[in-house]
């Protein structure tokens, strides 16, 4: 998840997945034969009468790695679906509650396995609500927002079940000493338990009513949060002509032309600006009509208040208060207490702490960086009414970085195609990681766009052999009604606590990449940034490809949240290797390398306006962790005034907004995952940094042994062991900020 660029959404890809406290599969029969038959057996039935005509209901065993039969799949069925797989859920969870059997496999194991039939639908809904969320789609997500949310809460308060998950929890020590418990299940106790109590199974019968009545609530309100944005996105369009395009470069122009086309403008002369980043953001850095760039700046920066009937300001208002009396009911003042509660950073206090330090120091930069564009100006001669203003800074931060680097953006993007960037990507992973990609043309997805892939690599015991290591889904194209931005999802989590019986198949990962790329008439050109952030997301595919986990629960990215960006952070820094580039970069005409003094230029001027992207970043951070941190949202609270004041008072650069201003502010009120949890990038950009510097120090950025350990610590371990000490285990001591500020030139 980039924390600025094309800012990740994996709160709404995984909203279905709820933050992974809830990872369900189905129950073990190991609980007992007529524990197997009553619930199984249930299941069996249940599918049978509903699955008429309902592929989500049926065997997918005939499909390609029993991947989900998307062509047959449509927004009516999941209703039903869902209705079934819950049913089956509760009789899973409800054996476990009932049982006599006190093992940890008749009890963690069993809840590790609970819900197959859930987790199956759910995958698939999951994603769709990101990817293909269509009209009659969001209807099916408004409906079951808030019965998800309640079968959410039921699964939590089965008489009986906490019970059996205390009993784990209280024994977990005593077991690991006499060794009959791995390090793995004592830490799958700790983390079912935790979930639990931070579900408020504690509270009194009253108590836990009303906190169930806010999830509800918390879940239909963050659904129309996220609705709204969508709906901006979909229908604002600015048209404009080909003149109007004055001083864009050809592939942006051409990115124009295929919207207007897309969206029935089918005048010569018609080009469209949708709110799409990949859009708008080029829109701003190179158009030189300062009118268009400041209304297409200000529809940007208004989603989710251009429409009095999409008013998410008042709706985000609402979350505040639901959330301020969560934290209550939990036994803390504020919601930032609670969230944080739960994190490495553990306090509030210590989350501002990394932030105001990186504050002060972006300020100086980013405050430099106006001087040198205003500088430009003056020695251009320019008068501009009103100084540097936002729909200015990028256009004037480019022309800088032209005249004082010699860089322009433009000239690099005909070497960055989205082909090659994506085998520079494949190629990176097979040279760290050994995992080879074979393309599946004949396997189709839920959209024509969306490239489907077999990972592979050696078998250890027979290297001459290769072995399946996950399905990797690649949906690189803005559309409508797809959620804007970057994310990874998963269809399937990889476990190797799979039910007697099955499919080993079953416990092989299912991942899926999205990105929202402006779909050119021919070869997709990306910028470096649109580079990295297709980086930055095969970082987390291999959180899920590489996951090794006997347990679903601990597995792939169901980690703490601010340790969660490591792994696609980390995968960032090898675009920018030259000996990458050089053999990736081609140009998507010629096939020529792309030359040596060109990636000079783009290394000269790589920390130019890195100022203006960290306070983007950390004001968005800083919000939202002070926020989260009043005690009290009277009658009279006004967002869009608590956000003018708090940036004016913490001071906030001339010129400058937030990435993400409050209404559309998805991470924060489109789920409850990123809430007073926007700092993880940056907190893991502490880590990705030091861990970097360790294939730096061997002198080869793709030395095996410390990409091994890489593999073990970083990419493999999922939850198994707590995040301190996995990162201790890999660099064998605390992180050290030094690289993280050194690469931000702000050492």
């Amino acid at each position: 998840m980039r924390a600025w660029s094309v800012a990740i959404q994996l709160v709404t890809a995984r909203a279905f997945q709820t933050t992974t406290a809830f990872r369900p599969r189905a129950l073990t029969p190991a609980l007992t034969t007529a524990l197997s038959v009553s619930t199984t057996a249930a299941a069996d039935n249940m599918c049978k009468n509903t699955a008429v005509s309902n592929p989500l209901l049926e065997s997918w065993a005939a499909q390609p790695f029993h991947l989900p039969p998307f062509e047959d799949i449509d927004p009516s069925h999941f209703r039903p679906a869902l209705e079934t797989a819950m049913e089956a859920h509760i009789a899973d969870l409800e054996a476990i509650a009932s049982s006599t059997e006190t093992d940890f496999d008749s009890i963690l194991g069993a809840y590790d396995r609970a819900g197959s039939l859930y987790s199956k639908v759910g995958g698939v809904y999951g994603n769709y609500i990101s990817s293909l969320n269509t009209p009659d789609m969001q209807e099916v997500q408004s409906a079951m927002a808030p019965i998800l949310s309640r079968h959410r809460t039921k699964c939590y308060n089965i008489p009986g079940l906490f019970e059996k998950v205390t009993s784990m929890y209280d024994v977990r020590e005593e077991m690991a000493k006499k060794g009959e418990w791995t390090d793995e299940q004592v830490r799958l106790a700790e983390r079912v338990y935790t979930a639990f109590v931070r579900m408020g199974v504690k509270l009194n019968e009253e108590e836990k009513k009303e906190y169930g009545d806010i999830q509800v609530e918390l879940a239909t309100l963050q659904t129309k949060f996220m609705q709204n944005i969508l709906k901006d996105e979909e229908t604002w369009e600015m048209v404009i002509t080909a003149e109007d395009m004055a001083g864009c470069p050809e592939d942006l122009v051409a990115a124009a032309r295929q919207a207007a086309i897309d969206r029935g403008h089918e005048g010569e002369d018609e080009y469209v600006i949708t709110l799409g980043r990949s859009l708008v953001e080029p829109f701003l850095t190179y158009s030189t009509r300062r009118d268009l760039r400041k209304k297409a700046f200000e529809a940007w920066t208004s989603r989710g208040e251009l429409s009095e009937e999409r008013d998410n300001l008042s709706i985000a208002t609402k979350i505040l208060r639901l959330r301020k009396r969560q934290a209550n009911l939990m036994g803390h003042t504020t919601f930032s207490n609670f969230q944080t509660e739960d994190t490495m950073a553990q306090t509030p206090e210590n989350v501002m702490n990394l932030c105001m330090d990186v504050w002060e120091r972006a300020k100086e930069a980013a405050n430099k960086e106006r001087e040198m564009m205003e500088s430009f100006l003056s020695e251009k001669g320019d008068d501009l009414e009103g100084g540097i203003q936002p729909w200015d800074w990028r256009f004037y931060a480019e022309q800088v970085r032209q005249a004082n680097f010699n860089f322009d953006e433009s000239e690099l993007k005909p070497y960055l195609s989205l082909d090659a960037v994506t085998n520079a990507v494949f190629d990176v992973s097979n040279k760290l990681y050994g995992l080879k990609y074979v393309k599946r043309d004949d396997i189709k997805a839920y959209h024509k766009d969306v490239n489907v892939y077999e990972v592979r690599r050696a078998k250890k015991d027979s290297p001459e052999e290769d072995e399946l290591v996950a399905i990797f889904l690649h949906d690189n194209f803005s559309r409508a009604h797809k959620s804007s931005g970057a994310w990874m999802s998963e269809y399937r989590t990889q476990t190797k606590n799979l039910i007697a019986g099955s499919d080993p198949i079953e416990g092989i990962p299912i991942v899926s990449n999205n990105n929202n790329f402006a779909k050119g008439s021919g070869a997709t050109l990306l910028s470096f940034d649109d580079g990295t952030t297709l980086f930055h997301e095969m970082g987390h595919g291999h959180h899920g490809m590489l996951s090794d986990a006997t347990y679903e629960y601990l597995a792939s990215t169901s980690v703490l949240k601010d340790f969660v960006e490591l792994p696609s952070q980390l995968m960032e820094h090898w675009l920018e290797e030259p000996v990458v580039l050089k053999e990736h970069a081609k140009h998507y005409k010629t096939g020529e390398t792309v030359p040596d003094d060109l990636l000079a230029r783009l290394k000269a001027a790589s920390l130019f306006n890195e100022g203006f992207a960290t306070v983007e970043y950390t004001a968005c951070a800083l919000l939202d962790m002070a926020v989260h941190s009043l005690s009290e949202y009277d009658d009279n609270f006004d967002l869009s005034e608590f956000e003018k004041k708090y940036l004016a008072e913490i001071g906030m650069p001339q010129g400058i907004v937030m990435r993400h201003r409050p209404a559309h502010f998805a991470h924060l009120f489109a789920s409850s995952s990123y809430a007073s949890g926007y700092y993880v990038y940056q907190w893991a950009q502490v880590l990705d940094n030091d861990v970097f510097a360790a294939f730096q120090e061997t002198g080869d950025v793709f030395d095996a042994e410390t990409a091994e350990r890489c593999r073990k610590f970083i990419y493999s371990a999922g939850n198994t062991v707590a995040p301190q000490n996995l990162f201790k285990a890999f660099r064998g001591r605390e992180p050290d900020t030094s690289f993280f500020l050194k690469n931000k030139g702000m050492a």
